[in-house]
């Protein structure tokens, strides 16, 4: 997280900035944070109608002294035999679990992709994943569920058993920009359509048209890299 963990002159800010009315980009950007943490903060504190900031960094307190008790140790990442370095391993998973939060996925579904995508075989079962994270099944089964509506894993039956796996492949961040790339058309085609109903001319219409004229080019850089990449 940009600046680390909110503090309580954050929290503050937060709620001023919600006092006025502001969204959370804009409450991140005078705090240099990102809308999904604000989002986040203020989602799990009350909502915007009921955040309040001393309330909110008392449980936020709470919260991590009850996790520190409850928390155990992580376990050791298997070496493989490739001579890793299995402190090294550990740092980075951590560091890749909290790039993965930051950039608004959920931790238990960050935790999970980023076990899944330091494995060499790129697939674990559900009793794999328990073990490894030392997390309940349930949570397992909900973060799965998760990143498979996301595309972002798939499942595939174990050979001779009835237990399925969870599977990662080198497609995960295609599949990813392919759904950014449908969002992005979809934003363009309807900033365009502002444009024009608004009038092309008028403050708000040459907003949306600068607007349009941006996503496009972002949807066309998309396109080419997605080129690239298939051409190898």
């Amino acid at each position: 997280m940009p600046g680390g963990r909110l503090t309580n002159e954050d929290r503050q800010h937060i709620a001023a900035g919600l006092a006025e009315g502001l969204g959370y980009a804009e409450i991140g950007r005078r705090l240099g944070r990102p809308a999904s943490t604000i989002m986040r903060e203020v989602t799990r504190n009350g909502g915007p109608g009921d955040y309040r900031a001393d309330r909110a960094h008392e449980a936020t307190r709470h919260r991590a002294r009850r996790h520190r008790q409850a928390q155990p140790p992580t376990p050791p990442v298997p070496d493989g035999g490739h001579g890793r370095d299995p402190q090294a391993v550990r740092d980075f998973t951590e560091s890749f679990t909290a790039l993965l939060v930051e950039q608004g996925l959920p931790r238990m579904e960050a935790r999970v992709l980023t076990c899944l995508y330091v494995t060499d075989s790129g697939a674990l079962t559900a009793a794999d994943l328990v073990e490894r994270l030392r997390v309940s099944p349930a949570s397992v089964s909900h973060a799965v569920a998760f990143l498979e509506q996301q595309g972002m894993l798939r499942r595939e039956r174990v050979p001779g058993a009835r237990r399925e796996r969870y599977v990662i492949d080198d497609e995960i961040w295609v599949r990813s920009i392919l759904a950014s790339l449908r969002m992005n058309e979809a934003l363009a085609a309807a900033s365009q359509r502002g444009a024009e109903i608004l009038g092309a001319t008028t403050p708000a219409g040459a907003r949306f048209g600068s607007s349009a004229e941006l996503l496009a080019l972002v949807s066309e850089a998309f396109r080419q890299v997605l080129k690239q990449w298939r051409q190898g």
